[in-house]
């Protein structure tokens, strides 16, 4: 039986779906460059907040995919049928605008990378072109293909541990600061951390998992909301389980490399002003190699043709629920024009920003910033929904879940905090 087959017909690989998936969007091209400038500033001393994170996120991310699969909807709607109309709107037209800019900043990334690599063209004409196949692919693939091509695009991402591995690397020495950094909290490593954690535990991601779990049971005619029927709740949730574990620490293992890298490379030889994924692919190329300026470059164009249908297509489950339109990526185009009209909207809004004469720095701090306000009331009504017995009957959170969830919750409260303190 050949390689490929293989692997499509493993059962594990089969289970893997909205978890990989969330996991793998995380380090789009934006989440790059964040994690470029910490181990380019910091070197090996940022390490630890990956190491941090991974619980909290398996925690946050496995309540959202929870939700979806015993309520049979998504988020929004969860939140329309609970909460007032006010309070949804203005989460979800937050989450919109964050999710235009962050595509803008990827798409402008992708543009940028694939320059370098073809070494002449525009970049703006390039992420066009990117911008065009990734609003295809969601407009004209139906949702069981869709969703095998976003699970095959992750092995971009191991371009990133490729790249760890085609450098030096003080792996004693990495092992001690991971665990022992020397840091020092300033207003410049302050606001770098809180990066980092609002680029990890993302408000989009929760939106998409849930509506994912929501896409895999109107798939499956074999398969219904557990609160409809609980046949195979134990199958299910330990599904979840496993989905969220393994594709959240796909995110934070590529996140780590990425950020090692650039502190070996970047961070060593005195490169330290890193502001895009872009830029940080290019000044790989003189301090480690052809090599792995091919790799990392094209890595960012891999997870951005990933982010850029996630960022769009949970903007467009949000708006949809919210205003109960039909929604799905499993419908045509004619039987949602609602739906995949707000994917254009996010898709093209984000391209037209690419034009726009607005500094792109600043647009992603914007983003992140919008993020990390955002997450901590959805992260609230996320953890208040899963302990609601009306909504999720008898799946409500254990409290190994509780502890993790509510975790994240003051992770992402304490750096808003600081953002907003150093600002």
């Amino acid at each position: 039986m050949p390689l490929f087959q293989r692997l499509t017909d493993n059962a594990t690989l089969k289970s893997l779906g909205p978890g990989l998936i969330s996991g793998a969007a995380d380090d789009d091209p934006s989440g790059i460059a964040t994690y470029s400038q910490a181990g380019a500033r910091f070197g090996f001393n940022t390490l630890w907040t990956l190491v941090l994170t991974y619980p909290f996120m398996v925690g946050i991310q496995a309540v959202s995919a929870r939700i979806g699969r015993v309520t049979g909807l998504g988020l929004a709607g969860n939140i329309r049928r609970t909460y007032p109309a006010w309070l949804l709107y203005t989460l979800v037209l937050l989450l919109l605008v964050a999710n235009m800019i962050n595509i803008s900043a990827d798409i402008a990334a992708m543009g940028e990378a694939a320059r370098m690599v073809a070494g002449a063209g525009s970049a703006h004409m390039y992420s066009l072109g990117f911008g065009l196949l990734c609003l295809a692919l969601q407009l004209f693939l139906p949702y069981t293909r869709y969703v095998r091509f976003l699970k095959w695009l992750t092995l971009g991402l191991l371009a990133y541990v490729a790249t760890g591995f085609a450098i030096d690397i003080p792996w004693r020495e990495v092992a001690a600061r991971t665990v022992m950094p020397h840091f020092s909290f300033t207003k410049e490593s302050i606001a770098l951390i809180v990066a980092i954690f609002g680029t990890t535990i993302s408000p989009y991601l929760f939106f998409w998992q849930a509506s994912q779990e929501v896409e895999e049971i109107r798939a499956d005619d074999t398969t219904h909301a557990l609160r409809i029927s609980a046949v195979d709740a134990t199958e299910q949730l330990k599904r979840v389980k496993t989905d969220t574990m393994i594709g959240m620490g796909f995110s934070n293992t590529v996140a780590f490399f990425i950020m090692l890298t650039a502190a070996v490379t970047l961070g060593a030889h005195g490169v330290t002003d890193i502001q895009t994924s872009a830029q940080a692919a290019e000044a790989l190329r003189p301090v480690a190699g052809d090599f792995a300026f091919w790799l990392f470059a094209l890595g960012i164009a891999g997870t951005g043709l990933l982010a850029v249908p996630v960022l769009a297509g949970s903007a467009a489950f949000a708006v949809t629920e919210s205003l109960r339109w039909k929604n799905g990526l499993e419908l045509k185009v004619q039987e949602a024009k609602k739906f995949y009209g707000i994917i254009v909207l996010a898709t093209v809004g984000g391209m037209l920003l690419d034009y726009a004469p607005i500094d792109p720095i600043e647009a992603l701090m914007l983003s992140a910033q919008i993020n990390g306000v955002i997450a901590v009331p959805v992260m609230t009504i996320m953890m208040l929904l899963a302990q609601n017995r009306k909504i999720m009957g008898e799946y409500t959170l254990s409290r190994r879940h509780l502890v993790l969830g509510w975790g994240g919750v003051a992770i992402m409260a304490a750096a808003v905090v600081a953002m907003f303190a150093t600002l």
